[in-house]
């Protein structure tokens, strides 16, 4: 039990600092001091060091990331609003934040463009999950498998650059202006609204 709880301590807290400082800012004696884990422990269970931390701390907010979307996109029948749920909840969680939790993986994937590494392979997984969650709302919305597909690429890279958008200027705006337009976006495609 104890070993498992050390392990989660260590993943959580490195996801946490990958998520505000990326992959080359964070250390991984600032990992073992944040998850109160020894050097030893860190590389008892991550005998790759440093980048296996980062994949299973990429993993770990993926996740989060994807049960919150599941939590904005199943709250709402009708997929425009579902789609306009996600946006408010990230504007919600990322001003609750100060303005420092955006997403999990973007830090780390744009540290490791144009490479083949772990760390990449875990970021390019995590965007497509999340693109499967809107997909699979979309085509439940009565979207064709294609338009689903594609207006979930067009969903979850909106939301990626609104979020950014939303750091840095410390405002909630562009999270919601891009979820007012997907909306418009979805609604487009001829679905009558629901519930």
């Amino acid at each position: 039990m104890q070993t498992s709880s050390t392990r989660d301590r260590i993943v959580v807290a490195a996801s946490r600092l990958l998520q505000r400082q990326g992959y080359v800012g964070t250390g991984i004696k600032q990992i073992a001091q944040e998850s109160q884990a020894t050097l030893g422990s860190i590389y008892h269970f991550f005998p790759g060091g440093k980048e296996a931390v980062a994949v299973a701390a990429i993993e770990h907010g993926a996740e989060e990331f994807a049960a919150l979307l599941r939590t904005a996109l199943e709250g709402h029948d009708d997929p425009a609003e579902a789609v306009a749920a996600c946006s408010r909840r990230l504007a919600e969680e990322l001003g609750a934040s100060g303005w420092t939790d955006g997403c999990p993986v973007t830090a780390a994937a744009l540290e490791t463009l144009g490479t083949d590494s772990q760390i990449q392979r875990a970021c390019a997984a995590a965007l497509r999950g999340w693109e499967e969650l809107v997909a699979d709302k979309l085509l439940r919305g009565g979207l064709s498998a294609r338009d689903a597909r594609e207006v979930a690429v067009t969903v979850m890279a909106a939301l990626e650059g609104a979020e950014v958008t939303a750091q840095v200027s410390r405002s909630a705006e562009p999270l919601h202006a891009t979820g007012r337009q997907l909306a418009r976006l979805v609604r487009s495609y001829g679905i009558p609204p629901r519930g």
